[in-house]
């Protein structure tokens, strides 16, 4: 009884700890979140492209490598999926002139595992950025998903991971 008390307060303390902060920056800051810088990137392609009110991004990685499940465990690949939704969100801030309250809803997310063929977890791995994104920008975070396994990734990535979001006029 006391437990089932417990998981319904928690999730209602988290949406009025959401309720109260206004912007993604507020909420970044409320979660203790720290944006990286962003890096150049690794060939001959732009970090994002803005076509009419859409913005996609490339495909952003971790500094986390190997497959999930054999060289790294579902947890530490939901952590690098988040550890790539900081850096997607600090990607969305250029593209934004700093201002995250540019974006609209987050349309589609697809997410890359780099997973032997027999790994099945692949979404338990990309909710890592999922719940990240909702962390931050509430129910505008919340998108379309592909979550798939791949042979390999650049570099021997754990995730990559794509965005497309939809800026206001």
């Amino acid at each position: 009884m006391i437990l089932r008390k417990i998981t319904l307060v928690i999730p209602l303390l988290f949406l009025a700890f959401l309720a109260n902060a206004q912007t993604p920056e507020q909420n970044l800051e409320k979660l203790g979140l720290i944006l990286p810088e962003v890096g150049t990137p690794i060939a001959n392609y732009v970090k994002w492209k803005q076509v009419g009110n859409l913005l996609y991004l490339s495909g952003s990685g971790p500094d986390v490598f190997g497959k999930v499940g054999a060289d790294v465990s579902v947890e530490e690949g939901y952590q690098a999926a988040r550890e790539t939704g900081l850096e997607i969100i600090a990607v969305l801030k250029m593209a934004t002139d700093g201002d995250l309250s540019r974006i609209k809803q987050f349309v589609k997310v697809l997410g890359m595992v780099n997973s032997n063929p027999d790994f099945t977890k692949q979404p338990a791995v990309i909710n890592g950025f999922s719940d990240l994104m909702v962390e931050v920008f509430g129910e505008k975070g919340k998108h379309a998903r592909s979550a798939v396994g791949v042979a390999s990734l650049p570099n021997n990535m754990t995730v990559e991971i794509e965005v497309i979001v939809e800026l206001r006029d």
